[in-house]
C-alpha cells in the first residue's frame, strides 16, 4: 500500500532501528533500539526507545506502542506526542526485561501509560 507521498508503508525492521524519535517540537528524545513483535497476534507489540545516558551507560529503554509513533519524512524521524518529562516517567527497563514473559507485562504497562488503544483482545 502506498502512502500519500507515493512511498510504500512497508519498511524493514533493520531500517527502523537507529531512527531518531522526536517530540512535536523537533527535539530528539532518543532512538529506536529494537522492535518487539507479537508473533501470536501478527502485530508490532512496541518499539524499544533508548534515551539518556552516554555511550549506553545510564541509558533507559522504554516500550512505546507502535501506534504512538508517527513517521515524519521531513524530519527523517518518528514523532511522538509526548514530552521528555513524560517519557522519563514512563515504564522502562533493560531490553531483555522488556521481553520477559513474552513481553506482555511491559506491553500492557506501556499501553496503559500512554493511553493507546489495545490491538489485542
Amino acid at each position: 500500500m502506498a502512502t500519500l507521498s507515493g512511498h510504500t508503508s512497508a519498511i524493514r525492521a533493520s531500517r527502523v532501528i537507529g531512527t531518531d524519535v522526536k517530540d512535536n517540537e523537533g527535539n530528539v528524545l532518543g532512538k529506536i533500539e529494537d522492535v518487539v513483535l507479537d508473533k501470536t497476534d501478527n502485530a508490532v507489540m512496541f518499539a524499544v526507545v533508548g534515551f539518556g545516558g552516554v555511550l549506553g551507560i545510564g541509558e533507559k529503554y522504554h516500550p512505546l506502542p507502535w501506534s504512538a509513533l508517527d513517521y515524519d519524512e521531513a524530519e527523517q524521524a518518528y514523532v511522538v506526542p509526548y514530552t521528555k518529562e513524560q517519557l522519563e516517567a514512563a515504564p522502562s527497563d533493560t531490553i531483555n526485561e522488556l521481553t520477559r514473559d513474552d513481553g506482555t507485562l511491559n506491553r500492557e504497562r506501556a499501553f496503559d501509560y500512554y493511553k493507546v488503544p489495545r490491538y489485542w483482545n
